[in-house]
């Protein structure tokens, strides 16, 4: 005799025994979806052009350029002229090939040495340091200064591990010594680091017999050298003082 499949309790409810066993093999035979979403998210093949990806990668090294600036820049120029763009590139690569960096001062240019070095109409005997070659465009501009620069190419920083062997003091030194240099001026940026950067400067020159000065404090406080007026800048060359 057959036995039916669901049975009705004493008080009315049907027996679902089976129901749950079957809802339970339904579980463990379920697949897992976890793992699938997670498939489904894996990122998609580029389909730009590898010459801009390329391009965008390369953008993005700049400082303060971040990968969406990147690509603004980036479709910008393809929307340029070609003539343009094929401008643009030849004189970055002029500038990766034939810039090279003055051997007496340390700036950025074309000949060796620097047009600055080479020109006897200015004083060689007084000596501005300043941090980076940027630094030199800025106080070219205001037509006060007629003596001859070194960059340092950067300024004292523990924290970022830069000491004295990463910059060019030594050079600095073996011109004050060679080129009987009268005066040198310390254009170090008004900051703690540039500050620091001085003091060690006073330190090292004040054996060698040479008259210190600094810029004037005109420059605000925290500031860099190329955000300021040129007539601030000028004020600061007239205004510099000696360092006891």
């Amino acid at each position: 005799m057959s036995v039916p499949q669901n049975k009705t309790s004493s008080i009315g409810y049907p027996n679902l025994g089976n129901s749950l066993h079957l809802n339970r093999f339904q579980k463990s035979n379920r697949p897992n979806f976890r793992y699938t979403s997670v498939m489904a998210q894996q990122p998609k093949p580029s389909t730009q052009s590898p010459a801009l990806n390329r391009l965008i990668d390369q953008l993005s090294t700049l400082p303060g350029v971040g990968r969406r600036s990147a690509e603004r820049i980036a479709f910008h120029l393809l929307k340029n002229p070609q003539d343009q763009t094929v401008q643009l590139a030849d004189a970055i690569r002029d500038f990766a090939v034939n810039l090279k960096i003055c051997n007496q001062c340390g700036n950025a240019t074309d000949t060796d040495p620097c047009p600055i070095c080479s020109d006897e109409s200015r004083d060689h005997q007084t000596i501005l340091v300043v941090e980076k070659p940027s630094d030199i465009v800025q106080l070219e501009t205001t037509g006060q200064y007629t003596g001859v620069y070194h960059v340092l190419m950067g300024r004292l920083s523990p924290l970022d591990g830069i000491g004295p062997g990463e910059l060019n003091f030594e050079g600095l030194i073996q011109r004050v010594k060679k080129q009987k240099v009268r005066e040198v001026i310390l254009g170090m940026h008004p900051t703690s680091e540039g500050d620091g950067t001085a003091l060690y400067l006073a330190d090292q020159l004040s054996k060698q017999g040479v008259h210190l000065t600094r810029l004037a404090r005109g420059l605000p406080v925290g500031a860099s050298l190329d955000s300021v007026s040129k007539a601030v800048l000028g004020d600061a060359v007239h205004g510099r003082r000696r360092i006891d």
